[in-house]
This record gives structure tokens, sequence and C-alpha cells, in this order.
């Protein structure tokens, strides 16, 4: 694995977190998502805990710089040193740009950003047909992937729930956030020759194969 950070952009429902854990697993590097860094840093009391701890009992979100010095530190352990995989982070252009700052401070080279490109209709039945066991946390969907009996889970029995975020209405401002705010990041990267676009409408085992391509492409050029 080349030294680099490797940045999963796409909007909710485009199976981004799957692609993430499998990248990481198969090259064995972390796995990195800022909610996970702020917990961390929370319940070991750091300085940058303390200060995130009041906001996020507030409810409020954490704001950009100390979230990017939180970053900033959790790359430079050395389980980075030879690359991660970023979660749902950066969610914004002026992230990005931070973080490329972060990336040169250290000697890291330019990220290698895969883009999954989803259509509307197919991130709505992806998500609000999506169940998950309150016993295993298995996922179903109720349209591509259902239980063999309906509401119960194959594995235990478990009961299949909805999350509150998967509902309809829920979904379509989720979804339209995501067109004002992330999807700039698209153009930023792909300005920078950075982006590999795939089709995050394919099966999971298509998506895969795309995405670990794009990754041998940007091994060769690094």
């Amino acid at each position: 694995m080349f030294a680099r950070a490797v940045i999963f952009l796409g909007p909710p429902g485009a199976g981004k977190g799957t692609q993430a854990k499998l990248v990481a697993s198969r090259f064995n590097v972390p796995h990195l998502s800022t909610g996970d860094m702020l917990r961390d840093n929370v319940s070991r009391g750091t300085e940058l805990g303390l200060l995130a701890k009041p906001v996020m009992e507030r409810g409020e979100l954490v704001s950009d710089a100390l979230v990017l010095r939180m970053v900033e530190e959790r790359i430079a352990r050395p389980d980075c040193r030879n690359g991660f995989v970023f979660d749902g982070f950066p969610r914004t252009v002026a992230q990005a740009e931070a973080l490329d700052g972060i990336l040169a401070k250290q000697g890291i080279g330019a990220p290698a950003v895969i883009y999954f490109n989803v259509a509307e209709d197919v991130l709505m039945r992806r998500l609000t047909g999506r169940r998950t066991c309150k016993a295993c946390g298995e996922i179903y969907n109720i349209y591509d992937r259902p239980p063999k009996v309906d509401g119960r889970c194959d594995a235990d029995g478990g009961e299949l729930v909805q999350r509150a975020d998967d509902k309809p209405e829920v979904i379509r401002e989720r979804l339209a956030a995501y067109d004002r705010q992330t999807k700039t990041l698209v153009d930023y990267y792909r300005s920078q020759g950075v982006l590999h676009e795939v089709d995050g409408a394919a099966s999971m085992e298509a998506v895969t194969a795309s995405v670990f391509g794009a990754l041998s492409k940007f091994e060769a050029r690094a």
C-alpha cells in the first residue's frame, strides 16, 4: 500500500462505509472516522477531548478547527505510515483544503479519491428498504435482500427495525444536505486530478473490483 490517504465520496447509501472497511482490511491500514476520533479523545480525557466534550453534550457540531487537530494527531501515529482510509471526511471544501495542508506537512502524497456515483432513486430504494436486527445488528433490505421470515432476522429471529433516519422524508433531507455541501468536493478533487469515479449502483462485488482497480492506478502513478 502506498503511503497516502484514501478518501471515499458519495451520498448516504452509496456504499462508502462497506468499501472503506474492505480496503482497510485488505491493506491492513487504519479505517478512520472523525466520530471515532472524537469519542476516543473524550474517553481518554485528552486536551482535545476536554474541548470537544461540552460541545458534543450540547448536541452541537464540533468546529472544523478542533476536528482537524484531531485528524492531524491521528494520522501522525505510526500505524498510519503505510496509508489510511477516511470514512465520512472531509465533508466540505474547507475541510479538504485544510487536510491537503496537513498531508503536505506530514510528507504524505495527494489523496486517492473514489467517488461513488449513484442515482437518487437507487439511494431511496436502498435506504428506505434497510432493516436492522435489534439483537445482532445484521442488515437486510426488504427489496434486494429480504429476510426469510418477514420482520425477523435469519440468524437469531431478532426483530428487524427501520432506523429513524431511513424514513423517506428524512432521507430526502439528508440527500439535499449532501448536494448543498459535500458534492462540491467532487469538483474540487476532480480539478486536482486525484478523483476516480465508480458506478455505485453496480453489485457490491463489481464496485469492489472497480475500487481496487482505481487504487492500483493511483499506486502506479505514485
